[in-house]
């Protein structure tokens, strides 16, 4: 008996020890991107680098094409494993830059090119901080809040403090909490997790459109989760479920998002339309 109690004793140490790494360290597993060694970004073409300032005093790295008169602004939040330079790319070619749309696409504080460190908190006022910059450089212009994963969670925060013409989400969560509990199952993330991302209480109600993307075979975010937060945006959300995993969605309804969205700028904007093929 005193064997067994002194293996139960053991055993409960090393869950203790693990659980107190993940809770010391879970900055670092939820924004990766802003520990990770990277190159140097390549410029885009037909885009401009630009530098924002947040409400805390943060200076962060972002890119910038202004739209065509009466035309829209995609202001783009990316995963957290990534950086802005992909979505500033491609919000500023193919049905976008036929639309007339322009881009601001922010790097998180901590990541590349951008002060600070990582948090819930921090990000939201990151998020907030290019959407002010695109209403200041494009003054009047609708603004539609893109994101991918973690950034999806980014521009539904934001979207609950200003105006928008909706939410373009690809590979959403409904809650960071959700998602540490599939991942994480021993782990009490109820009581431990710092940054917990209800996107489902915040995006409840929701009065403009919202479409999300989501893929089948996504080992990152599992498709229920995008499906409970699309549930909880109400009748205002139209989900797309498609073959595909974490990343090769992206991208791939732009030309239904862009038509979807450009119909409520009625007609304000002079770019023709785009004729893509909608899938």
């Amino acid at each position: 008996m005193r064997l067994l109690g002194l293996i139960a004793l053991a055993l409960a140490g090393l869950y203790g020890i693990a659980v107190l790494s993940l809770a010391l360290g879970q900055r670092r597993l939820i924004y990766p991107g802003a520990w990770m060694s990277a190159p140097p970004a390549e410029s885009v073409a037909g885009v401009e680098a630009i530098t924002l300032h947040t409400s805390d005093g943060q200076s962060l790295h972002a890119l910038w094409r202004p739209p065509q008169p009466g035309c829209g602004v995609v202001v783009s939040f990316h995963g957290n494993a990534s950086a802005p330079e992909p979505h500033a790319e491609r919000f500023a070619d193919g049905v976008w830059r036929q639309g007339g749309w322009g881009v601001l696409a922010p790097a998180y504080r901590g990541y590349r090119g951008s002060t600070g460190h990582p948090s819930e908190d921090g990000l939201i006022r990151d998020g907030v901080a290019a959407y002010v910059a695109a209403a200041e450089r494009a003054p009047g212009a609708p603004i539609l809040l893109h994101g991918h994963s973690l950034g999806a969670a980014v521009a539904v925060a934001v979207a609950e403090r200003a105006p928008n013409l909706g939410l373009y989400l690809e590979a959403p969560f409904d809650s960071m909490s959700h998602l540490v509990a599939l991942r994480f199952p021993f782990v009490p993330s109820r009581w431990l997790l710092a940054d917990t991302y209800r996107s489902d209480r915040r995006i409840a109600d929701r009065s403009e459109p919202v479409l999300i993307v989501q893929g089948s075979e996504d080992p990152v975010v599992p498709a229920k989760l995008a499906l409970r937060l699309a549930a909880a945006a109400g009748p205002q959300a139209q989900i797309v479920l498609m073959p595909g995993d974490h990343v090769s969605i992206l991208g791939e309804v732009d030309a239904r998002a862009e038509a979807l969205f450009r119909a409520r700028l009625k007609g304000r904007c002079s770019a023709a339309p785009a004729q893509a093929a909608v899938p």
